[in-house]
């Protein structure tokens, strides 16, 4: 019949279902209905033919490597099974990379798709389609209703994202800086979630400060900010704190700061001027902003100054979590800790720990007792350009154990989590994967020393941490940036001890910054010197 015949014929124009199943999937499969050497997956081979294999030509089979989520076979041989055999085993794969499918819900995707050929019948319809300059190629499955009911830029108002300017109710929250020369610009937008930090100076007139606004509190609080872009909630700014700073520099806090000080004019002084404001945003996970502070730093202007420097800044923290504290922006500042971190399972970027302690790189506190075995937990920050060295002293008896003796002083000298990885920037974030360094560590064995045991058996003496570390950027302010951590562990083998006896052995944990700056090169060649003598009044009538 025509229908029958209709119907096959479009399941034959239909492209084959895709095969997902990595049990299923065999890329060295292929000889028809015949067994491939060596090829594990091939479904044609027996368990006899598995025994002569010598190896797994394909080892792992796994489905698209951009998924963060898969199965994968993986295949083996066990060699010492008489006869050998296939061993076959169904895994979870995480992708370790940060960007990675966590769906394929585009099912073209999946197969090749002919393109369609234009014919003067389709003609003008491809050309609505893609002759302007751009286009989608989003499937019509995946429009879940009309324009009306998902506009293009729905998902626009759903969040912020990372630069996008902090709106208000009418423009933009306003961070000013220097743009051309050290005046400030009141044009300048805060972007979403860049911490920033300006300075800028201010042309001011005492008779006239109480019209200046940038001179107001009202000024940088007057405009709620939007929750979401294109939002009707809005989040007021409160008042934090207000600091009054006095003519000499002396500063106030006041203990009130429900009452708006405005500038105006007294005893020919501009009081209540800003000098500085400091905001601090709460936002969600999701990109919302929550809540929104600003701390105000407040000063008198003398009728003699024409110009202010007011500084600014804005922070942005995440709800319910603590804000990890920077050692710099962006290269590390001398004296500032060194941020480390840890990699958790499964996680594809090293993640710090929120705890100030834990977040940093430490190394073993030296105690007043100096006993080891009472140093336990006592740790020392290892501050960015120091170099330092602690230690103890262990005293070893007859009665103590190798073993359990050995993973005491590990503990010491690493401490309970030691970091794999070390933040080579002092602003470095956990997501920013390239600016992490791992921790390479090494193990060196030293002389003997007695004990009472039968078989001798290794404890570590000492930790060495070497911080190497290069300047970064431009040769008029170069950023600190570290490029290598090297942590040696150096052990020390003991041996029998005559009985009654007992020695003192010095545990010692240092740190060292190496700077490995190449020197810059001129690109210009070194100027000729003259050997002239100028008058004595060449000069004149300067010195």
């Amino acid at each position: 019949p025509a229908d029958i015949r209709d119907a096959a014929q479009a399941r034959a124009r239909s492209p084959p279902a895709p095969i997902t199943d990595v049990a299923r999937l065999c890329v060295c499969d292929l000889l028809v209905a015949q067994c491939d050497v060596n090829c594990c997956c091939d479904p044609d081979c027996s368990a006899e033919d598995f025994s002569l294999f010598t190896s797994c030509s394909v080892p792992v089979v796994t489905g698209d490597s951009q998924l963060c989520s898969q199965k994968a076979a993986v295949y083996s041989l066990d060699v010492e099974a008489n006869p050998p055999e296939r061993i076959f085993k169904l895994i979870d794969q995480v992708n370790p990379s940060i960007f990675c499918i966590h769906a394929t819900n585009y099912k073209q995707a999946l197969y090749l798709k002919s393109p369609e050929i234009p014919t003067p019948e389709n003609f003008d319809q491809l050309l609505d389609k893609f002759g302007g300059a751009t286009f989608s190629a989003e499937p019509d499955s995946w429009n879940l209703g009309t324009d009306a009911q998902n506009p293009p830029d729905a998902n626009e108002t759903s969040r912020y994202e990372y630069g996008l300017p902090v709106l208000t109710e009418d423009a933009f929250l306003r961070l000013p800086s220097p743009v051309v020369s050290s005046w400030c610009s009141d044009a300048n937008p805060a972007g979403f979630l860049v911490n920033q930090a300006t300075k800028c100076i201010r042309s001011v007139s005492v008779e006239k400060c109480d019209s200046i606004q940038a001179l107001s509190m009202l000024f940088y609080i007057n405009s709620s900010i939007l929750a979401v872009p294109k939002s009707s909630e809005m989040v007021n700014i409160t008042v934090q704190s207000i600091v009054v700073q006095s003519l000499n520099g002396m500063r106030t806090l006041l203990s009130s700061s429900d009452v708006l000080r405005l500038p105006m004019v007294l005893d020919g002084l501009c009081i209540n001027a800003v000098l500085g404001v400091n905001y601090h945003i709460t936002h969600t996970d999701t990109g919302e902003i929550i809540e929104a502070a600003a701390a105000f730093v407040l000063g008198a202007i003398s009728k003699e100054a024409l110009s202010i420097e007011q500084s600014f800044e804005i922070s942005f923290t995440q709800e319910n979590t603590q804000p990890v504290p920077l050692s710099g922006n962006p290269g590390y500042v001398v004296g500032l800790p060194v941020r480390a971190g840890f990699q958790p399972p499964g996680y594809p970027f090293p993640a710090a720990f929120l705890s100030n302690r834990h977040s940093q790189l430490t190394i073993l506190h030296s105690t007043s007792t100096q006993d080891c075995l009472a140093a336990q937990g006592a740790r020392a920050t290892v501050l960015f350009g120091y170099n330092m060295i602690s230690g103890c002293k262990l005293r070893i008896t007859a009665a103590m154990k190798c073993q359990p003796l050995a993973q005491t002083l590990l503990d010491v000298l690493k401490g309970q989590s030691f970091p794999e990885y070390v933040a080579s920037f002092g602003n470095s974030q956990a997501q920013d994967v390239l600016d992490w360094v791992p921790i390479t560590q090494l193990l060196i064995s030293e002389q003997m020393i007695p004990h009472t045991l039968q078989s001798s058996c290794q404890i570590p003496v000492s930790l060495a941490i070497e911080v190497k570390w290069t300047k970064y950027g431009s040769l008029v302010n170069p950023q600190a940036r570290i490029v290598n951590v090297t942590a040696t562990i150096t052990t020390t083998t003991l041996k029998q001890l005559p009985s009654g006896r007992e020695r003192i052995i010095p545990i010692t944990s240092s740190v060292v910054f190496t700077d490995i700056s190449s020197p810059a090169e001129p690109s210009y060649k070194a100027w000729p010197t003259i050997d002239i003598k100028l008058p004595f009044d060449f000069f004149y009538p300067f010195v």
